[in-house]
């Protein structure tokens, strides 16, 4: 059978193109490994200074929240009050509505306040 024959020797020009692709080859693996590495790096650092600012912020947070939550009752009682005032005033309601605040006076329970 016609078997191709397979015993002729590259061209020159094809030998050294060949050579050239896989220098190019090796250089492109080598800036994507150095790429990858300081964009890891520098992703480590970020992580690193923004830890260390959410744990400088930390007391903050906890001191305002404990604000927040001790001032709770008062503005639930002035937001039942608005609400109040936006049943008998109906051009008020409008207002009330932009803020996302109900027309009607949610249902009380005795159940303690959920945490």
């Amino acid at each position: 059978m016609n078997e191709p024959e397979q015993n002729s020797p590259a061209p020159d020009e094809l030998t050294d193109t060949i050579g050239a692709l896989r220098r190019q080859v090796t250089s492109l693996l080598l800036a994507m490994i150095i790429v990858s590495g300081t964009l890891g790096v520098y992703l480590w650092y970020q992580s690193h200074i923004t830890g260390k600012a959410t744990d400088a912020l930390r007391p903050q947070a906890i001191q305002i929240t404990k604000v927040f939550e001790h001032n709770r009752p008062g503005m639930n009682k002035f937001v039942r009050q608005l609400i109040v005032y936006g049943q008998s005033h109906p051009d008020f309601q409008p207002v009330l509505k932009k803020f996302g605040i109900p027309l009607t006076l949610p249902a009380e329970t005795n159940s303690p306040p959920k945490q």
